[in-house]
């Protein structure tokens, strides 16, 4: 009797300018791949670069690890590496993405590839876990910021992030769907793509043992950046919900909702903001900051306008940037 062909797999890594944190998670993406290897799978890395002048590439010629191969992405934007991911593996059954910057914690792969096998879900998410690099802000800590989302395994989802996620290539490729490059360089876009897979009514699973590290370097531990993230996450949100929208009145329906959302936000956010400022507590400050920030993405986007997180600064005047500066005078 003919042995079933062993399941291809392969970790897609993309990365941009992070030389030191490409070759940190090499070697653990070799030990992850050689444990899945004598589980019967056949597992490869494949490093996407998205720097035009290919800095990732001396960093995988000198680990000299047969299994990682590397690929150039020119085209700028997230979207278009991840989707240079999916090109390369047109002839693979299971594809990984993870990040950079992040860290596979123990048995990370195989959970991963168990729960698939065990669900059949098209798409698996793991957990992120930050560390951090240096002191945390109190007003950081207060505000729980970097606290993900965790649950049992098995749970259904409608929505992941791609820094940990697991896809099954053999489910995804008749759907023909890919990242919108439309949000390449403003974030939001594995948002888009796994709600399109949810809504196509393929299961997306979680898996709360596949954990990975990410690794928080110190300028991305400020409240700068948590109030920009919560602008650009409350923006694509609105933006997520009009590329799903069809009709041209579904699209009014769409902006006005993320209207009445966003609106309330806002206001309660800073109303709480106010509160701390009043009654001393970092905690209140902190989360109603971020709070109304969040609200205001998403009345920017509900009217129209995109968050770069990822591109050139915002044009002075632009909601973005006014937003920026309201919140470094409140803080």
């Amino acid at each position: 009797m003919t042995a079933a062909p062993a399941v291809t797999v392969t970790i897609g890594v993309l990365t941009f300018r992070r030389p030191a944190d490409l070759a940190a998670l090499l070697p653990l993406l070799a030990g992850q791949a050689a444990r899945a290897e004598a589980a019967g799978y056949r597992v490869d890395v494949l490093v996407v670069d998205n720097d035009p002048e290919g800095s990732g590439r001396p960093v995988v010629d000198g680990a000299g690890l047969p299994l990682v191969r590397y690929v150039l992405e020119p085209e700028p934007g997230i979207a278009a590496a991840r989707n240079r991911v999916l090109a390369e593996t047109a002839d693979r059954d299971v594809l990984v993405f993870i990040d950079d910057d992040e860290r596979p914690r123990g048995d990370w792969l195989g959970p991963l590839l168990r729960t698939q096998q065990r669900t059949g879900a098209v798409a698996v998410a793991g957990a992120v876990v930050s560390d951090f690099s240096g002191p945390v802000d109190p007003w950081l800590a207060e505000g729980g910021f970097f606290l993900r989302r965790r649950m049992p395994t098995g749970t259904a989802i409608d929505v992941a992030a791609t820094n940990n996620l697991l896809l099954d290539l053999r489910q995804l490729r008749p759907t023909g769907l890919r990242f919108d490059v439309g949000f390449g360089t403003s974030g939001g876009e594995d948002t888009l793509f796994t709600r399109s897979l949810s809504a196509l009514g393929l299961g997306l699973v979680w898996c709360d043992e596949a954990v990975v590290t990410d690794v928080v370097p110190v300028d991305r531990a400020t409240r700068s950046w948590v109030l920009r993230r919560a602008f650009s996450s409350g923006n694509s949100v609105s933006r997520v919900q009009l590329a799903l929208a069809g009709s041209s009145v579904d699209r009014l329906r769409v902006r006005l909702h993320a209207a009445a959302r966003g609106l309330p936000r806002l206001a309660g956010g800073l109303g709480r903001w106010a509160l701390g400022t009043v009654n001393g507590s970092v905690r209140h400050r902190a989360r109603g900051l971020r709070t109304a920030a969040r609200g205001a993405g998403m009345l920017a986007g509900a009217a129209g306008h995109v968050f770069q997180e990822y591109g050139r600064p915002l044009a002075a005047g632009t909601a973005g940037q006014r937003w920026n500066r309201a919140a470094r005078a409140a803080q």
